[in-house]
């Protein structure tokens, strides 16, 4: 079998029976399109711990790429050196493999072999209380097949199929499941336990995955009624009630929506997802199930389900569908009972690269030239869900390399980067001016704060830009020019905001016009004034088509694009701001230098044919200052 370009042959005479283990690297995933070795036998749920035991070994020729697996026990603290020693005792009377030697006289559990094997070996190990299966992926086996195989399909995400299996290296059990399994698609495993993989494989097929068919399931069941908090470990997994939020999520972020709103009505609860900036009404559900679902919603964000009259927030994580996923929750007591809006950040999706995210060239370029210098503020403005998050993460992406040390504090953090160190700030435990300054002792060459909140964290902000470091930050401004109004309302003096700024950005994304529907049409006289172009002679535009085609899911839109102004500070700006100068001076003088504002930005692309006129009335004004 073939993992990561590695040949890895279970091997009964492996040394694990001496107490080692091997170290397998990378993501661990077994292409379909690899041919496996046709050797081997399965291991059966009864010898499933023994041949996943030898089975992580590879054929050692004696070179130093293992580790005992007795000093990897260890080193995770899950056992003692006394206690090694008594296991390995126990190995040699009863001939056992170690691990079972281990479990044999109590000191560890099959659940903590398992977890420490696939810490080893590089895989991830499968919890199903923190993952929502995909019906699609389920369709592969039936629950026979998964039972016999000890595989448990998981998710189906473009060309990957993630699993939870018992022995990723029984290779008779995984070239069967490969046979069965679409062609041409990647399989990652997550490892788990016999125990586990058979009660998530009986919750699994036991019920319907459907949105439809949970509620099927509701009507016909009296569980309407059951407090959510009540539930025991196994009935928290099965129950329909929370099989409908974990549906309706895993429906969410398969669509890439950005927020989900549960909002009781007097007689019923409407769902509605925000997608590419655009609300709208996903389902309807009977206000009969509302108290389970608010109650599943606050238990898995920690909340208290006792307080229905105050305001709360909250968060969690789980793997949806293959996707990792975090989600800020927000509650809100209404006449109607309590309204509950949840924001989803797909950690699972990578960072876009700059060219990609809608910058115009001239853009690109003042984008260029902010990130040459070696120390001061970069400040990206704009309301929530502007995109200020993903422009910053593309732009650190841009310049991250081993030469230099980027540090992060965020609430919380949004995206993984490699080589960044990300610090998630925390209520009552790190906030962001005591962050700052633990960042500071780093060695950092760049620091980016999430958000300028107060003065403590305006003040360290800029005392850090102003020491040979390039800070980048967010704060909430309609435009470029409101930034410094805004950060002189926090309590700092003029004279501190000249010099130590380099660039701010004011950004909005727009709905990016289907490439592939989109309908072109002459701009009329009304649609002239406003792209300031000459009515006489109207240029071409593109208009979203009303049916849309399957490429955009019959929407005529598909995507955003960032429309964005950059204010460049240099020694012309900085005197005006250290002379305490209003927004029209600044504004004033901008323009002098060939400054573009929103609207221009906005005009550039309804005429290049990437968005609408319609689109960008929605997030841009279009009338003429």
């Amino acid at each position: 079998m073939t993992v990561d370009g590695e040949t890895v042959s279970p091997s009964p005479s492996s040394n694990v029976s001496s107490g080692s283990t091997s170290r397998a690297s990378g993501e661990n995933a077994l292409s379909t399109s690899s041919d496996s070795a046709k050797s081997g036998s399965s291991g059966g749920p009864g010898t499933a711990l023994q041949t996943q035991t030898t089975g992580i070994t590879k054929a050692s020729s004696g070179s130093g790429d293992t580790v005992r697996l007795g000093d990897r026990l260890i080193e995770m603290g899950l056992i003692t050196e006394g206690q090694l020693k008594v296991a390995l005792q126990e190995q040699r009377m009863s001939g056992v493999m170690l691990g079972q030697a281990l479990i044999d006289v109590g000191f560890l559990t099959e659940e903590q072999l398992t977890l420490a094997l696939a810490d080893s070996a590089g895989f991830e190990v499968f919890d199903p209380k923190s993952f929502i299966m995909d019906g699609a992926a389920l369709e592969i086996l039936t629950k026979a097949e998964a039972l016999k195989l000890n595989i448990l399909p998981l998710s189906l995400r473009d060309d990957m199929l993630q699993i939870a299996v018992v022995d990723p290296y029984d290779i008779v059990s995984m070239d069967t499941f490969k046979r069965k399994a679409p062609k041409g698609i990647t399989i990652k495993p997550m490892v788990t336990t016999p125990l586990v993989i058979n009660e998530a494989i009986d919750a699994a097929y036991g019920y319907s995955s459907s949105i439809e068919g949970i509620l099927r399931a509701l009507e016909s069941d009296d569980l309407v009624d059951t407090d959510i908090s009540d539930l025991s470990e196994d009935e928290s997994f099965t129950h329909p009630i929370v099989r409908l939020v974990n549906a309706l999520l895993l429906e969410a972020v398969k669509m890439g929506v950005s927020d989900l709103h549960f909002e009781p009505e007097e007689n019923f609860i409407r769902v509605r997802y925000r997608l590419d900036g655009i609300l709208f009404s996903s389902h309807i559900l009977h206000k009969k199930y509302w108290n389970g679902i608010s109650q599943r919603i606050k238990i898995a964000s920690e909340m208290n389900i006792a307080d229905k009259l105050s305001p709360q927030d909250g968060r969690f994580s789980l793997n949806v569908g293959g996707k990792e996923a975090d989600f800020r929750v927000s509650s809100l007591p209404t006449v109607h009972g309590e309204n509950i809006v949840m924001r989803v950040l797909d950690k699972s999706t990578s960072i876009m690269p700059l060219g990609d995210l809608g910058f115009s060239d001239d853009n690109l370029e003042r984008i260029r030239k902010s990130q040459s210098k070696p120390e001061g503020i970069i400040i990206v403005t704009g309301p929530t869900g502007s995109g200020k998050s993903t422009s910053l993460y593309a732009m650190l992406n841009h310049i991250n390399s081993v030469e230099i040390n980027i540090q992060t504090l965020e609430d919380p953090v949004e995206y993984s980067l490699p080589m960044i160190r990300q610090t998630s700030v925390r209520e009552g435990v790190l906030g962001f001016g005591d962050g700052i300054k633990a960042l500071l002792r780093q060695d950092p060459d760049i620091i980016f704060i999430g958000e300028v909140r107060d003065k403590t964290t305006a003040e360290m902000a800029l005392k850090a830009a102003m020491t040979g470091h390039q800070v980048y930050t967010t704060l909430h401004t309609n435009d470029s020019f409101g930034a410094i109004p805004r950060l002189l309302d926090l309590g700092l003096k003029p004279g501190m905001v000249a010099g130590a700024i380099v660039s701010i950005f004011a950004q909005r994304l727009a709905r990016r016009l289907c490439s592939n529907c989109r309908v072109s049409s002459r701009a009329t006289e009304e649609e002239c004034f406003l792209l300031g172009v000459d009515p006489q002679e109207p240029p071409e535009i593109f208009r979203a088509n009303e049916d849309g085609c399957v490429n955009c899911a019959n929407n005529g839109y598909k995507g955003r694009t960032a429309i964005v102004e950059i204010l460049m500070c240099d020694e012309g700006m900085n005197d005006i701001i250290a002379s305490g100068g209003s927004k029209a001076d600044l504004r004033k003088y901008a323009r002098s230098k060939g400054f573009k504002d929103l609207r221009d930005d906005a005009i550039l692309k309804i005429l290049e044919g990437v968005t609408s006129i319609e689109a960008v009335s929605k997030v841009v004004s279009l009338s003429p200052d």
